[in-house]
Order: structure tokens, then C-alpha cells, then sequence
């Protein structure tokens, strides 16, 4: 068995892109058009293994999607976890639960998917601004 990918539904692709590329990092491995099925797919990956996807997707048609907690989280780890949340931060996103202990941070994605980040190796040394930062809303 191999893991091939999770898939997240998606109401605004451009809005989502601005989060899983732009904010996040992960960057666009191939993206497909169904016209006569009326959806798009996109995967994305991240760099260290592009393998692992998160796929999009995009159903052209309005739909009401709710829920997003329901779906647990994704998980990245990083190498930078605070240049990560302030890429994010930078990005208009807002950090639910900060890296206040240098380990882990939690982020909401347009559609309401928790993201979890964990910094690589050790944790950093807790840093202002995020060591003292509240949290935010629900992850």
C-alpha cells in the first residue's frame, strides 16, 4: 500500500491557491479541467516529499460547504516554524494557535481546514512576538 494523497474540497480555487501556495509553500504539481464533468483538480506537494499531495478540488458549479474541523488536520513539518507563521501572517492569514513553545502552530485554510505546522528537529527557542500571542478562533 502507498499513500497517495488527501483530498479537500474547494468553493473559491483562487483563495485557496493564495493559501496552499502562496501562504503555506507547497507549490502546484499538475492541475487537470473536467469541462464536461465541471470541476477542476489541482495537487499540490511540498518540496522535501512532492509525492505526499494535497489535492483540490474545484467543482465550477456554487456549493455550500461546511464542516472543516470535522476533517482533523493536515500536518507540514518545517524547518522555520516562526519564518513559516510570519510567511503566513504576511500572507493576511491569522494564526489560530501560535508557536508559542517554538514546536507547533495551527492555521485555517479559506474552506475552514485546520493545518498544523511542526517545527523540524527540536523546538525553537519560544520568540517574541509568538511566545506571548493568544490564541485564536478554534484549530
Amino acid at each position: 500500500m502507498k499513500y497517495l494523497h488527501t483530498m479537500v474540497r474547494v468553493t473559491d480555487l483562487d483563495a485557496a491557491l493564495a493559501f496552499y501556495v502562496d501562504a503555506l509553500g507547497l507549490r502546484e504539481i499538475r492541475r487537470t479541467d473536467y469541462p464536461e464533468r465541471r470541476f477542476t483538480l489541482v495537487y499540490l506537494g511540498a518540496d522535501e516529499n512532492p509525492e505526499a499531495e494535497v489535492e483540490l478540488t474545484h467543482n465550477w458549479d456554487p456549493e455550500t460547504l461546511s464542516g472543516g474541523r470535522n476533517f482533523g488536520h493536515l500536518a507540514f513539518r518545517v524547518n522555520d516554524i516562526y519564518a513559516a507563521c510570519q510567511r503566513l501572517v504576511d500572507n493576511g492569514v491569522t494564526i489560530n494557535r501560535p508557536p508559542r513553545d517554538g514546536h507547533m502552530a495551527f492555521v485555517r485554510s479559506p474552506e475552514g481546514i485546520s493545518v498544523e505546522l511542526l517545527q523540524a528537529d527540536e523546538p525553537m527557542p519560544p520568540t517574541e512576538p509568538w511566545a506571548s500571542m493568544p490564541n485564536v478562533g478554534t484549530w
